[in-house]
């Protein structure tokens, strides 16, 4: 596998959280903490979603084949909707756990779990920033950078209930602390489900402008009708485009397509284009296919 600049924070957040949940074995196995141990367990699950991701990431990077025109990209797709799925699962044991610890409260925190947690919203921490960027134009990263936000809130919840905890004695403050937790963590990962979804299903994608890109080629000199315009993303970072449109002359075809390609490129996140051009009298048609 070449390494390359996308791979790098998959390469670091894998790295730092295994050597994490060893150091997190340890302790919880010493001081016989079944939270320590617990928490290891789901932290190896956000390293099983980063490789996940990792894997999308070197498989989108691959060179297309015969029987795959348009190479493995929209595996990224596919990793970005496990992500998101595998969040939900995640939330729905957080909230099962803090329910059953509202019903039957848990002793404080001791301070090994606490400055253990407080380690693990560091490593999560470093782990979620090496994603921020990314997570902006990427969907697939952005599942990556949802997953180690989320273990940075369960640890920070885990840090801050166990200090008040151990000082008050509120036992019911942990699992309600859990519970917004858990929440706030649906109503990320709820977006980056639709949006998953959206591009599973061929829809056009949240970045792209299917009304300007119509007006766009509509409003190209000797152009008098556009139909049969589809959009789509064939990766969470490549987007196609398949236009019919009708030209009222044949002149400076070769130009015309040129231009209107390097428009879309370059104005409308667009980088797999088809134009199918059709002249007005619907007798001559020429297809032109401009695709990489």
């Amino acid at each position: 596998m070449t390494i390359t600049e996308k791979q790098t924070p998959f390469i670091i957040g894998v790295s730092l959280n295994l050597i994490y949940i060893v150091a997190e074995l340890g302790f919880g196995f010493s001081t016989n903490s079944m939270a320590l141990i617990a928490d290891a367990s789901h932290n190896f699950s956000d390293v099983l979603g980063l490789l996940v991701a990792w894997i999308a990431v070197w498989l989108s990077q691959k060179a297309p084949t015969a029987k795959r025109t348009y190479g493995y990209k929209s595996a990224s797709i596919l990793a970005a909707l496990f992500n998101a799925v595998f969040l939900l699962i995640a939330i729905g044991g957080i909230a099962t756990e803090a329910i059953q610890r509202l019903q039957q409260p848990a002793t404080p925190h001791g301070w090994t779990v606490i400055i253990v947690a407080l380690l693990g919203v560091v490593i999560n921490g470093l782990t979620t920033i090496l994603f921020v960027h990314g997570q902006k134009e990427d969907l697939n990263v952005k599942g990556a950078f949802m997953h180690m936000a989320a273990d940075t809130g369960v640890s920070l919840g885990v840090v801050v209930t166990g200090i008040v905890m151990l000082v008050t004695d509120w036992t019911w403050l942990d699992p309600v602390v859990s519970l917004v937790i858990a929440v706030v963590i649906l109503i990320g990962t709820w977006g980056l489900l639709r949006d998953a979804i959206n591009l599973a299903l061929n829809g056009v994608p949240n970045n792209v402008d299917i009304k300007a890109i119509s007006n766009c080629i509509a409003s190209q000199p000797s152009v008098s009708k556009v139909h049969d315009l589809h959009i789509w993303a064939i990766g969470t970072t490549d987007n196609a485009l398949s236009v019919h449109l009708v030209r009222n002359t044949a002149t400076n075809n070769d130009c015309f397509l040129n231009d209107l390609d390097q428009q879309l490129r370059t104005s409308y996140n667009i980088q797999h284009i088809t134009i199918q051009v059709e002249y007005g009298d619907c007798q001559q048609m020429e297809n032109v296919e401009n695709s990489i």
